[in-house]
């Protein structure tokens, strides 16, 4: 039976509601939230995650480090989990802290159990996360152009959910439209958004990331390297300076990217009133992809 596609709509059931059960406090601070007790201790052989879950990388060091801490401590923060078949129970909030409990020995963990549908455990999931500051850069982006894809969440509605600004969700959005082996440094930490985002607009941005990861670049030098003209064995002495593109068609570009999660360049002559408009793809998804998003209305 096909999934019935969401209609658009506001955060849920209301993402105060949804949220009251998860505390946003830093993980390991003493100050917090204790206030919501446990519902029940369940075993965790009957947990099992979310396969939608937006994380999908858990360091070995960290969980270690989380383990060490509940062997000391205790579980302060009960997992919030919902019923499924077979009498299993799946992870809504805090698949960390389920597998460190694991790799500290624990039969059982302290939960609260609520009615969920598929929705509202997606949209907390991906909340709760980027509340926590758990995603890397690409994971966070990921997550937010799931609500936006799958929930029809607009970035301002996101924006204003999350505290965040509009232009953070942009900015965010737009690393997504760059290559697979650029957003894989992303993730593994070799570079930083701030390294990412300036290699966006870029012609080889592969070719700039391996010379960013190889020489420990800086942002700002990451930024000027990005500026440089690509040199060829053809190219003459001098050259004519190409017309600059004037600040609001550059905002236009990166707003057009973010959306679309694609790079995407604007030919504006000022003063014109015909330009053009060029969408790069680089797979026949992305290209599917991009005929679903123009036909959608």
């Amino acid at each position: 039976m096909a999934e019935k596609k969401p209609e658009r709509r506001g955060l849920g059931r209301g993402l105060s509601a949804l949220m009251a059960d998860v505390p946003t406090a830093p993980a390991g601070d003493d100050a917090q939230v204790r206030a919501s007790a446990a519902d029940r201790h369940i075993p965790v052989d009957r947990i099992r995650p979310n396969p939608n879950q937006p994380r999908r990388q858990f360091t070995e060091t960290q969980l270690a480090e989380l383990a060490a801490s509940i062997e000391e401590k205790g579980i302060i923060q009960p997992l919030i989990l919902r019923a499924v078949e077979d009498d299993m129970f799946e992870i809504v909030a805090g698949e960390r802290r389920w597998r460190a409990a694991q790799m500290a020995r624990l039969h059982e963990v302290p939960a609260l159990v609520r009615d969920y549908n598929d929705t509202e455990v997606l949209e907390i999931a991906i909340i709760e996360n980027i509340q926590r500051a758990d995603l890397n850069p690409v994971e966070e982006a990921a997550g937010y152009r799931q609500l936006m894809d799958r929930f029809g969440h607009t970035q301002e509605k996101i924006a204003d959910a999350l505290g965040k600004s509009r232009s953070h969700i942009a900015n965010s959005l737009r690393l997504l439209s760059l290559p697979d082996d650029v957003q894989t440094m992303l993730s593994e930490g070799q570079l930083s958004a701030g390294h990412a985002r300036a290699l966006i607009t870029t012609d080889n941005p592969s070719d700039l990331a391996r010379i960013v990861v190889s020489k420990g670049l800086s942002v700002r030098e990451t930024e000027r390297l990005a500026k440089k003209p690509a040199k060829t064995d053809t190219e003459p002495k001098q050259t004519a300076p190409k017309d600059e593109k004037d600040a609001d068609t550059k905002a236009l570009e990166q707003d057009l990217s973010a959306a679309i999660g694609l790079k995407t360049r604007i030919e504006h002559k000022p003063g014109g009133e015909a330009g053009k408009v060029t969408i790069d793809y680089r797979t026949l998804d992305e290209l599917d992809e991009l005929c679903r998003l123009l036909s959608r209305g």
